[in-house]
């Protein structure tokens, strides 16, 4: 299978320094990121974003395999995950993400996109990386 690469620098003390993170494809290519971008509302990326991208991207692949061997033709689906990032005990952790899906998937019965949604959420190779609790809201849309 495939092993994909980032990598990042950092420079400088935590709250004063700054970093780059870039991407083996180079979709990111050196992308500035610090403390305020990551703990604060400074605009720029952090790696709690990267991870709800990932994460939104493979659970929306795997939902996708899992309709089809369901026999749903979904049209589009669209994920947003949200990565809660907290201090506790003087350090940081990621404690819970919070995918928000929408599926339009014409004809198809709520019970079996929501049995597939679960499947994709439970299995996709993110969802099983994070060790924090993985909630969804699931909106089920005709075409």
């Amino acid at each position: 299978m495939a092993t994909r690469t980032g990598s990042a620098v950092w420079s400088g003390t935590l709250k004063d320094g700054s970093g780059r993170i870039s991407t083996e494809s180079g979709v990111l290519d050196a992308s500035p990121y610090g403390f305020n971008t990551r703990f604060e509302d400074e605009p720029g990326t952090n790696p709690e974003e990267l991870i709800g991208a990932a994460h939104a991207g493979c659970f929306s692949m795997a939902l996708a395999n899992e309709l089809e061997q369901a026999g749903i033709a979904a049209s589009n689906i669209s994920a947003a995950a949200s990565v809660k990032l907290i201090s506790d005990d003087g350090g940081f952790t990621i404690t819970a993400v919070d995918l928000n899906v929408s599926v339009f998937a014409s004809g198809a019965e709520d019970d079996a996109v929501e049995k597939a949604a679960n499947t994709a959420k439970e299995n996709c190779p993110v969802s099983k990386l994070l060790n924090a609790e993985i909630t969804m809201d699931l909106h089920i849309n005709p075409s």
